[in-house]
């Protein structure tokens, strides 16, 4: 069950759209903005940090969570469990904060369905050819996974028409002002 004083955000967008990007600011502009960190059972990646990129738990401890219902939503990707606890997304809107789950689609639309009134923010690029631009201009992958990753921003890109509100990300600063003009809207 969700806890109501705070807001809830959900928060989605292809792989280099930007997303992070605005988060950061946003947090800068707002510091009641908090962001929900997911629980995992792959290890760490190179350069990420425990508690801020990902809760790293074991299978067991994972599927501990699952039968207390401890999840608001989880999927079994490549052999390994992702999912948002529920726990401390309930206790920071306790506290009155906005919420932001930043989710994939697949983990988003199981949140409409159980949420359909949920305030969702999709992050799009101005352009199929600029969100490759930015992808290939991180080097941070090979040919194959960057082309894998527009592959899946296609499929990604067209639900974006499930989310209550598209913010283009062509200027940074605009799109970070788009998002806190959104949630601070009262609700409808």
């Amino acid at each position: 069950m969700i806890n109501q004083n705070g807001k809830l955000v959900l928060y989605s967008g292809s792989s280099g759209v930007g997303k992070g990007t605005i988060l950061k600011k946003l947090k800068e502009l707002d510091e009641n903005v908090w962001v929900s960190v997911s629980n995992t059972t792959r290890g760490p990646r190179i350069g990420e940090i425990a508690g801020v990129d990902y809760n790293y738990i074991t299978r067991e401890e994972f599927e501990d969570l699952i039968a207390q219902d401890g999840y608001l939503e989880y999927a079994k990707y490549c052999d390994n469990y992702y999912g948002t606890p529920l726990a401390p997304l309930n206790e920071k809107l306790a506290e009155g904060k906005t919420v932001f789950l930043e989710i994939e689609i697949e983990g988003a639309l199981q949140v409409m369905k159980q949420y359909p009134d949920i305030l969702s923010i999709f992050i799009v690029p101005p352009s199929f050819e600029e969100l490759e631009r930015r992808l290939r201009s991180r080097a941070t992958e090979d040919a194959e996974t960057i082309e894998k990753r527009l592959e899946k921003a296609k499929e990604e890109i067209g639900c974006r028409g499930r989310y209550k509100y598209n913010v283009i990300n062509d200027d940074l600063d605009k799109a970070v002002r788009e998002v806190y003009e959104i949630i601070h809207r009262d609700d409808e």
